[in-house]
């Protein structure tokens, strides 16, 4: 016979069973021990074979052939990876198989085969199946029918709760975190001693997720948000400590491979927080220690907020509080799952309680036959004497004494040992005993608040034996790490080449000399290339770049890698849109653009002021700047602009006399160059004395107001005699005591005190400044007093 069904309908139907076969067998666990059927069967086997915590360690190879043949008829890698996981104790908060061997590590490692290790139910496991032979839990069929396993064990531990879950089942899945155990039982009590407390009330008791690793949680938002709905997302970051130049970590998040995550820092020390010198993993049994050394001059609060941000020191654990209610699927929020688990431990007690009560109702039944004997122990010996046979003197019993079968049976199999006085008086006593516990018994069954208030002993004994300190360390919020939270502000020497290659350096690099020094190295300029900019700016500005073409970009300053001195640096072509061609010839630090001016000039003396707002918009793509080529580009911060051509003339303007034009506009002539003549640098800073240094390393201060203003368009004065020992102009500044760090053209850099350089007239040669000469210089100004 044929049965037609709709193939959609069919298909519906079988994914629904299979679905629910997973969920229900496999995946997710019960809300009553938060256990999934294959660590339930495990446990149980172990139950049965007696690998209790006080028994010698059995091959775990053993144990998965017992659960296998018995129980579980999958795989033997699925049974034992569930022992092995309820072995490690970086995974469940109170383990409950104690294991012997390898069962893995934080690190990563696999645990060793089945054949070496060897394990046995922890203390805590013991708990989990106390009374299991008290018919506290109903009995199903395996899966042969051959035998008989738990549908769910008595569990006196809120196990779902302090050692958490996860699994994936189909189209759902659950993924609860560990709690801590004292917390949980505190909370259990609170609830049963006033059923209506809120969630927010029991979170007095429960503070949050407590995780076998440590950590800490970042804000309790997303932990009320679980805790009242079930779902929720929570931060947890490992645990750093700072000593001297170094960064420990001592803890890392909840599942978060120890050995992965120091591959990710050192990875990143190459390319993301070039902060780190090197990365060291000590840990030992004694717990981890990972040593992150630093630079010197380093922040470590700003690379512990990179390493947050960047790597998996800083995690998001999603709580989906999903389980097992009467086998259906449900998301539960706390009071829900400490409600669940008090109504498993009610019928837990009430059922352990009925068992005790019949066994106690059985006893006093063969007590009192045994009694009703011993009171007239001389006629019955005779009259057991006088019978023919066993079946002949239980039957003159009963008759004679009124008993039951079973009491008789028990009065002809008594030893004679039991008719002394003493025995007589311990029957008695029993007597006695079970009729007080029988009336104890009833009077439970009889009070649901009786029931309670053995549940609240026995949570409060749970907690006095196995209670802990939490491991895991709950702060409050804390503002999302934003991309400036990872710049460590500080002043750094910018360097750029023509062609287009940048780096930073810390201003630490170079110490202090007197005047008249080498310097140290400070950069590696290819064959072909030159120094085009030398800027000390803060690591937070705005780099503002323009190029021999007339374009401008902006970067921002952090964004250029921090390298040593002896570095080539990186190619400014990942960050702006260089052509084929185009040649960085000036830039500027800038915190914002606002209330700015740019003063730009030109290579053949046009000038002219823009204001700095106008290249808010340049960034990577880069906008015009100006229709003809650019030399330099100073920020405008004083009242005086001055420019210096290479052979020594300097020209004064007032800064009112420099119009102000577009970005599109040349600008109007400042300078006139004689024949052979070029200009050499501008400043527009303010300041008491100008600074002028020459390419073979030659300087001096002048009085600023040895040089008087002048128009637009003329040759300038005498600033500088330049002669061949000098070598051309190079530099000029307007300065009031800065640190000056000169850059020669092969990449020495020397930094001296500006106010060791003697002030002179402007006919003088002045003195050697930098024995190596001169190719770009950057000013730092000096604070001055407390």
């Amino acid at each position: 016979m044929e049965l037609l069904r709709d193939i959609s309908e069919e298909l519906k139907s079988s994914y629904i069973d299979y679905a629910m076969s997973v969920i229900v067998g496999r995946a997710l666990p019960d809300v009553r021990d938060g256990l999934k059927p294959v660590q339930r069967r495990i446990l149980y086997a172990m139950y049965e074979m007696g690998l209790f915590s006080n028994r010698p360690y059995r091959k775990s190879a053993r144990i998965v052939g017992e659960v296998l043949g018995k129980y579980h008829p999958h795989g033997d890698s699925a049974v034992y990876d569930a022992l092995v996981r309820m072995a490690q104790d970086f995974v469940m908060r109170y383990p409950l198989v104690d294991g012997q061997g390898n069962f893995g590590s934080i690190d990563g490692d696999s645990p060793a085969a089945m054949r070496y290790t060897e394990a046995r139910l922890t203390k805590i496991a013991e708990e989990m199946l106390a009374d299991i032979g008290k018919n506290t839990v109903d009995f199903m069929p395996n899966f042969d029918a051959t035998l008989k396993e738990p549908v769910v064990l008595p569990s006196k531990i809120p196990n779902l709760l302090i050692n958490g879950s996860s699994g994936i089942a189909v189209g759902m899945a659950t993924n609860m975190p560990p709690h801590n155990l004292a917390e949980v039982c505190e909370g259990i009590i609170a609830y049963i001693q006033n059923p209506e407390i809120s969630v927010e009330e029991l979170m007095k008791y429960v503070k949050g997720p407590d995780f076998p690793t440590g950590g800490v949680i970042v804000g309790v938002d997303g932990i009320k948000e679980a805790y009242l709905t079930g779902r929720g997302k929570i931060t947890v970051r490992g645990k750093v400590e700072v000593e001297k130049n170094a960064i420990i970590i001592r803890e890392v998040p909840y599942m978060v491979n120890k050995a992965k995550l120091v591959e990710s820092i050192a990875e990143l020390a190459k390319d993301r927080i070039d902060e780190i010198r090197t990365i060291r993993d000590e840990s030992d049994r004694e717990g981890i220690r990972v040593v992150i050394e630093l630079k010197s001059g380093s922040n470590p609060e700003t690379v512990i907020k990179k390493l947050y941000a960047y790597s998996n020191l800083q995690t998001t654990f999603g709580i989906i509080n999903l389980a097992l209610v009467d086998n259906e699927p449900r998301i539960l929020n706390l009071k829900e799952l400490i409600a669940l688990f008090v109504d498993h431990r009610r019928e837990i007690i009430r059922r352990r309680t009925t068992y005790d009560l019949e066994k106690a109702q059985e006893r006093l039944h063969i007590v009192e036959g045994l009694k009703v004997v011993v009171e007239d122990i001389d006629n019955a010996i005779n009259l057991i004497k006088s019978s023919s046979s066993p079946s002949e003197a239980k039957g003159k019993l009963i008759e004679t004494y009124s008993l039951s079968e079973k009491q008789a049976d028990a009065v002809l199999q008594m030893r004679l040992q039991k008719l002394t006085a003493m025995e007589i008086d311990a029957l008695l006593k029993e007597y006695e005993s079970l009729k007080e516990k029988i009336a104890e018994y009833e009077s439970i069954l009889a009070s649901p608040e009786k029931i309670d208030a053995i549940i609240a002993d026995e949570v409060r004994e749970i907690r006095e034996k196995y209670g802990d300190e939490r491991r895991t360390e709950i702060i409050g919020q804390v503002d999302e790490i934003s991309t400036t939270d990872l710049i460590e502000e500080e002043e750094n020497a910018v360097l750029i080449t023509a062609e287009g290659y940048a780096k930073r350096m810390s201003l630490e690099e170079f110490r202090v000399q007197s005047r008249g020094g080498v310097g140290v190295i400070g950069a590696s300029v290819s064959p072909g290339d030159e120094i085009a900019v030398f800027r000390i700016c803060n690591s937070t500005d705005r780099l503002l770049i323009f190029t021999n073409t007339g374009r401008a970009f902006w970067i921002n300053a952090y964004e250029i890698p921090k390298m040593d001195r002896t570095a080539r640096g990186t190619t400014l072509k990942r960050l702006i849109r260089l052509e084929n061609g185009e040649k960085v010839v000036s830039a500027l630090g800038v915190k914002d653009f606002n209330g700015k001016i740019a003063v730009i000039l030109s290579p053949d003396g046009y000038i002219k002021k823009v204001p700095l707002i106008e290249f808010e918009n340049a960034k990577r793509a880069g906008v015009k700047a100006s229709a003809g080529e650019i030399q330099q580009v100073e920020l405008l911060e004083g009242d005086s602009i001055f420019i210096a051509t290479a052979n020594g003339n300097v020209v004064r303007l007032r800064e009112t006399d420099v119009p102000e034009y577009g970005r599109n506009a040349k600008g109007v002539i400042a300078v006139r160059l004689r024949d052979g003549d070029r200009i050499a640098w501008m400043s527009a800073s303010e300041g008491e004395y100008l600074l002028m240094l020459t390419e073979r390393g030659y300087g001096k201060r002048c009085d600023v107001n040895e040089f008087r203003f002048i128009g637009r368009g003329s040759m300038g004065m005498i600033g500088y005699r330049i002669s061949e020992k000098t070598g051309k102009l190079a530099f000029i500044s307007a300065c009031n005591g800065e640190e000056v760090f000169i850059m020669s053209e092969d990449g020495y850099c020397i930094r001296i005190d500006s106010s060791t350089i003697p002030v002179q007239g402007r006919y003088s040669s002045g003195v050697v400044v930098a024995r190596k000469g001169v190719k770009r210089v950057a000013l730092k100004k000096v604070r001055k007093g407390p």
